[in-house]
């Protein structure tokens, strides 16, 4: 019979970090670059572990320049052709070591994989993406290509528990991408009533992960520097952003002007806009689980990152690590019922 798990899980907006005695003098003192060595790859990261999402309005290349630029991440969305990878790779080779290539699990997407590899080596990453990363075809699909690719780091997702996180890493995956339904526009709590809270389920899969030696992204839910701080605290290696780095002269998406106000479009990648454009419509069998945003138009990308990168070392600053290594290790988070007093609106 049906179950309830009572416990309570709780998400970015539940909770704010106690601050701590500090002995940091300023947020210039604070290092946010990590190191990882993968578990199943064996190889060696270097950077800043923020990410753009592989969606088609957010992990475009010029994205990719922008954030690398930073010593961010880009998970690069899988609509560019295997001429465009060949062109972008070879104007831009500086950027290769901070982005991965998406696929999904059909055979058109492991056969272009295939070819993206081959004609751009530099590449080390693999981000293999789905909505739902419980079946078993997708653990199979892990295990194809981790024999596939030996030597590549694997990024697979998204699931939110910890035994699906220990069975993907055991299949071959050195990163799990963590997050059912939190994003601005996935619509799949609305459309199909599963989900988990995005806290909880950091806190969880990200211990799930490193007891085998394995790594975590917390995928979707921030709305804000904060939230991408409370993702960290909790034990995400990586964190990734998709509607914060929309909107920008970087991210993909059509450019409206109305009533004289600049907006770009915002789209989840199960949102009928992107099945439409990617594969002709919405299958009969399936529901759209995305949504279709005007987002205002944001300009640079580049004083967003900076906006997000200063949250992170004030977070520091207050909590007393000199070292985002160590914000896991010195955050506590404590409930609330408010964020935010919100009296004169939420502009910033």
């Amino acid at each position: 019979m049906p179950r309830i798990d009572t416990d309570i899980k709780l998400d970015f907006k539940d909770v704010l970090v106690r601050p701590k005695r500090s002995t940091l003098k300023s947020r210039s003192e604070v290092d946010l670059m990590r190191s990882f060595i993968f578990r199943n790859s064996t190889k060696t990261y270097n950077g800043l572990p923020v990410m753009a999402a592989n969606m088609d309005t957010v992990g475009t290349f010029e994205m990719a320049k922008a954030l690398a630029s930073h010593s961010l991440f880009t998970c690069i969305h899988k609509h560019y052709s295997v001429d465009e990878w060949k062109a972008f790779a070879a104007e831009n080779p500086s950027t290769l070591k901070n982005l991965a290539v998406s696929a999904g699990t059909s055979q058109t997407d492991v056969v272009k994989l295939a070819q993206i590899v081959k004609a751009v080596p530099a590449i080390d990453y693999i981000c293999l993406d789905v909505a739902n990363g419980y079946s078993e075809l997708f653990v199979q699909h892990v295990k194809t290509v981790r024999e596939m690719f030996p030597e590549h780091t694997i990024m697979a997702g998204n699931v939110v528990t910890g035994e699906m996180v220990e069975e993907l890493i055991l299949a071959g995956a050195d990163i799990i991408k963590v997050g059912i339904g939190p994003g601005s526009v996935c619509t799949t709590r609305k459309k199909a009533g599963v989900g988990y809270p995005q806290l909880s389920a950091v806190l969880e899969c990200a211990d799930a992960a490193h007891g085998l030696g394995g790594h975590i992204i917390s995928d979707g839910g921030c709305t804000c520097p904060g939230d991408v701080v409370k993702a960290f605290g909790a034990g995400a290696d990586y964190v990734m952003l998709g509607g914060m780095l929309a909107g920008h002269d970087q991210s993909g998406g059509e450019t409206i002007e109305r009533n004289g106000k600049k907006l770009k479009l915002f789209y989840g990648m199960s949102s009928s806009t992107a099945m439409t454009k990617h594969a002709g419509g919405v299958a009969e069998y399936r529901a759209s689980e995305g949504k279709t945003v005007e987002v205002t138009y944001r300009g640079d990308v580049n004083g967003t990152v900076l906006d997000i990168l200063g949250g992170l070392r004030s977070a520091c600053t207050y909590v007393g690590a000199g070292k985002l290594k160590e914000l896991s290790r010195r955050t506590t988070f404590i409930r609330v019922t408010q964020q935010t007093n919100n009296i004169f609106g939420n502009s910033s």
